[in-house]
């Protein structure tokens, strides 16, 4: 007679099992984007993202001016050879604007003139607020009780303020620059991040693997970070995709309200605002195309995630 115990072994995890080899993880890495493609709306918003990810890479290759270039014998010209889409008011190249308004957005964290960190001002708000969020979320998922009410009511009492009337109240408080643009958009995204986390945890918290870990006495940390949060990913992932949009979006309505990144910076939406002002007189190219830029890249991150939800339902 066989012993049971043979077989049950072989379904528990060994803790001593080597890492994955690079095969799996090419296996793993091909069958991801083959989910990736097989969707047509991800597909047309990895597309969109991709050209302006590849356009703040590569700002300084193809663009034929500086972002601060003046031509001041071509002021609010049309497009031309010279100025593929025109210029603004000081006869600056609006492709070099929106090519370096791409890197601040996404590549670049300007912390000084002289110091910046990679990373979009906006990938930096979101990871922010993904941090803060998901560390609350998990705490009050996971401990419940006071602790869990204390934080929700919190949360609440912050989320019952208009985001935009939030956004220019932290803004206006501490300053109109990089750091403080980041530090708004984590604020602001704090409370939807934690709430999203502290669902997830609710139910992961009563998974097997997570009793197990609790019978081993594994702490409170260990348990919320590498037993909870790994599994939770997956809508986290999508969500912060969405909110990278939100945080371009945010961007853009703080430079249009002069209270985004200071001049000379190419920020969009200074560019519309300035832009705005000679709409009437026959020049709208200044505030059409960096429009035409925060709408398709917004757009585009919203198709990505959508996608990505879309095939990840299909293949529960």
């Amino acid at each position: 007679m066989h012993s049971d115990s043979n077989v049950q072994k072989t379904d528990e995890p060994d803790g001593d099992a080597p890492p994955p080899s690079d095969g799996v993880r090419f296996e793993k890495l091909r069958n991801g984007m083959a989910v990736l493609f097989a969707s047509k709306t991800a597909l047309v918003g990895l597309v969109l993202v991709m050209f302006w990810v590849g356009t703040a890479l590569f700002a300084p290759y193809v663009t034929s001016y500086g972002p601060t270039d003046q031509d001041w014998k071509a002021p609010n010209q049309g497009p031309s050879w010279s100025h593929p889409l025109g210029t603004d008011e000081l006869g600056r190249d609006l492709w070099s604007r929106l090519a370096y308004g791409a890197r601040i957005v996404l590549v670049i964290l300007p912390v000084t003139d002289s110091f910046w960190l990679p990373g979009g001002t906006a990938l930096w708000g979101v990871f922010a607020s993904l941090l803060f969020g998901a560390t609350l979320g998990l705490l009050g998922g996971y401990r419940g009780g006071w602790i869990d009410e204390i934080i929700m009511r919190f949360l609440d009492a912050m989320m019952s303020v208009p985001i935009i009337l939030l956004y220019l109240i932290i803004v206006a408080a501490i300053g109109a620059s990089a750091v403080n643009v980041v530090l708004a958009i984590a604020i602001v995204g704090t409370p939807g991040v934690a709430r999203l986390v502290r669902s997830l945890a609710l139910d992961i918290r009563t998974r097997d693997y997570v009793r197990a870990a609790e019978t081993r006495g594994e702490s409170d940390v260990y348990i919320m970070f590498t037993e909870i949060l790994p599994n939770a990913k997956g809508p986290i992932i999508i969500d912060a995709m969405l909110r990278v949009g939100y945080a371009i979006f945010a961007m853009g309505t703080l430079g249009f309200l002069g209270l985004g990144l200071p001049p000379p910076s190419p920020d969009w939406g200074s560019m519309v605002a300035k832009g705005r002002e000679f709409i009437l007189i026959g020049s709208p190219w200044a505030a059409l195309w960096p429009s035409l830029a925060i709408a398709s890249l917004v757009v585009g991150l919203n198709l990505l995630a959508d996608g990505l939800r879309e095939e990840a339902m299909r293949y529960q």
